[in-house]
């Protein structure tokens, strides 16, 4: 199964990178899942913050349904929120907005044992609207403390435009990160039983502590995308599933 059981991990940043021909959505749409139901079969407290910049509540409520999970009842129970981001930062010259949103939602939660996911789904369309990697930098330390503080679990997703070539931004939240998602296409071309490949690399930052088990890019896992969402083999074995 992936991800390994902890992650994301509370305080914690989770950086998951991926390119146009191997998009990553379907983790982000697997790890909101996993989360509301853990929490839902144990009873717990949970609190779920998604700063969407591509997909609207819309879109994630439809594929949250095919994995038996009603966003509609978690948004009403206020344990979950959308926070559109270019909305935030349409008029803004600064991120200030959206960190103080982030914030305010954070603090008005009660303390509830890291039980609380932030997912920001895209971080791609801030730079497409201009904001430089050093306005991008100091947001994103500012929203990596703020949950720390919180003992929040949160997740970042950035796509690769230039793999192998390694950006300032991308330098810049690998130093931020515990554990790194590398989610790539296969690199002899497409497959109809074979979507991509997925790797995890521990961080700068990943705890001393952890007991995550790392996936290194040589013995990545691959995955097969489907209409309930994606499984996880080791290499050769498409017919099995982790």
């Amino acid at each position: 199964m992936f991800p390994p059981a902890g992650l994301p991990l509370p305080g914690e940043l989770l950086l998951i990178t991926d390119e146009l021909p191997s998009p990553a959505d379907f983790l982000l749409h697997k790890l909101l899942a996993d989360h509301l139901k853990h929490v839902r079969g144990t009873g717990a407290q949970t609190r779920c913050l998604i700063l969407a910049t591509l997909n609207d509540p819309t879109r994630w409520k439809h594929i949250a349904a095919k994995s038996n999970v009603s966003l509609d009842q978690h948004t009403a129970s206020r344990r979950l929120s959308f926070i559109d981001v270019l909305g935030q930062v349409q008029s803004s010259a600064t991120l200030r907005p959206l960190y103080d949103s982030v914030r305010a939602q954070l603090k008005a939660a009660a303390p509830d044992e890291g039980r609380t996911l932030v997912i920001l789904d895209d971080l791609s369309p801030l730079e497409w609207i201009g904001y430089s990697t050093i306005e991008l930098s100091r947001f994103l330390r500012a929203l990596s403390a703020s949950c720390r503080e919180a003992n929040a679990a949160l997740v970042m997703r950035h796509h690769l435009i230039t793999p192998g070539d390694p950006d300032d931004l991308l330098r810049h939240l690998l130093q931020l990160a515990s554990y790194h998602v590398d989610v790539r296409p296969l690199s002899s071309g497409r497959s109809g039983a074979v979507s991509g490949e997925i790797a995890l690399h521990a961080g700068t930052c990943c705890p001393l502590t952890a007991q995550v088990k790392v996936v290194p890019r040589s013995s990545a896992l691959q995955y097969r995308l489907t209409d309930a969402g994606a499984t996880f083999f080791n290499k050769g074995t498409s017919a099995g599933v982790l």
